[in-house]
């Protein structure tokens, strides 16, 4: 029995930060991992989680409300039954706390992948029945990356609806063992995953080709701040040697947001607004993966930061909760009927 807390909860008057990066985590997914000795996949153990915890974890620190994802890794051994069961298991969970505590918690489904067809009936039933806020990607689902041609029938449902996706790395596939072994997958792999990713959507013009979508790139934006300038340089070279076409930069880029989970200096907040602009940067939390007086210091210190600079002071509540506010707006009208 999931543990969610049935007391309603509402948020301190004085909250008003918004987390997009926190992680719901249910006793069917633990033990579908455990039954396939993926406990350690992604080299750290998964923490525990109930509705109840987390809220006192929000009200400690001012947070009014948190948006849930499934947490890494892919619960995909093989069997797509076995995986679309767990799956809806935890986006139906995800929907029962939104629905108990009214303004605390948002939620982006999880999807069955690899199975693309599976994953867009789950699409389906989450963001029109469930109620889901938008969707949860794994920068790579057993091998498939986003930005394969696989998923180009899930990109176009997710389009039709003009959903949110929320990014998060997995253990990169393949991977190198040894290294891994020596560094877990936090400390370099999730920021080097997820740019990976990214840049393969980027070099395929995803955001462009389905313009409706705003994708939610965490940590930060990884070692996007660094990549692209290189991308951009070399581009032109490469498509002139016809190995690569032309990237419409500022038609992906105006897609992309990023969360703040990770704890960034001066230095990375200047550093990511080379790439973006100051209405696409979110708070995240990366809750419960770390204490919660841990949580609780790195947002003060982001506060603290942001307040020490002239220029950053200014963009503090976007940073913290309006932008986060105008994303998750459904939108009135859509530009197209949505596929059955």
């Amino acid at each position: 029995m999931e543990l969610l807390g049935m007391t309603l909860a509402v948020a301190p008057l004085s909250a008003q930060t918004v987390d997009v990066h926190s992680h719901i985590i249910i006793p069917k997914y633990v033990e579908m991992l455990k039954a396939n000795g993926a406990e350690l996949e992604e080299t750290f153990p998964l923490p525990a989680w109930n509705a109840g915890r987390h809220i006192a974890f929000m009200d400690s620190a001012g947070i009014r409300t948190a948006v849930l994802t499934m947490p890494a890794p892919q619960p995909y051994y093989g069997d797509t039954e076995e995986s679309a069961k767990c799956i809806r298991r935890v986006n139906e969970v995800s929907a029962r706390v939104k629905q108990q505590y009214p303004g605390r918690f948002r939620f982006c489904a999880a999807l069955p992948l690899p199975d693309v067809d599976a994953a867009i009936r789950e699409t389906i039933y989450a963001l029109d029945t469930l109620g889901a806020d938008g969707v949860k990607l794994a920068t790579n689902s057993r091998g498939q990356y986003l930005g394969d041609e696989a998923l180009e029938p899930l990109m176009k449902v997710l389009n039709e609806r003009h959903a949110v996706i929320i990014i998060h790395p997995h253990r990169p596939t393949p991977y190198p063992e040894k290294i891994i072994a020596t560094t877990p997958l936090a400390m370099y792999e999730y920021p080097a995953e997820t740019t990976r990713a990214v840049v393969n959507m980027l070099a395929k013009n995803v955001l462009v080709r389905y313009p409706n979508l705003k994708v939610v790139v965490p940590h930060c934006g990884s070692f996007l701040p660094l990549a692209l300038p290189r991308m951009k340089s070399i581009l032109p070279a490469m498509v002139k040697q016809s190995y690569m076409q032309p990237i419409d930069w500022e038609g992906n880029l105006s897609r992309l947001y990023f969360d703040l989970a990770g704890s960034p200096t001066l230095e990375v907040l200047r550093s990511l607004l080379t790439i973006t602009t100051p209405d696409h940067i979110l708070y995240g939390s990366d809750y419960p993966y770390l204490p919660d007086a841990v949580l609780k210091a790195n947002l003060q210190r982001l506060r603290q930061t942001l307040a020490s600079d002239e220029e950053l002071a200014g963009f503090m509540d976007m940073f913290l909760w309006k932008n986060a506010e105008r994303l998750f707006v459904t939108p009135a009208t859509l530009d197209s009927t949505p596929t059955a």
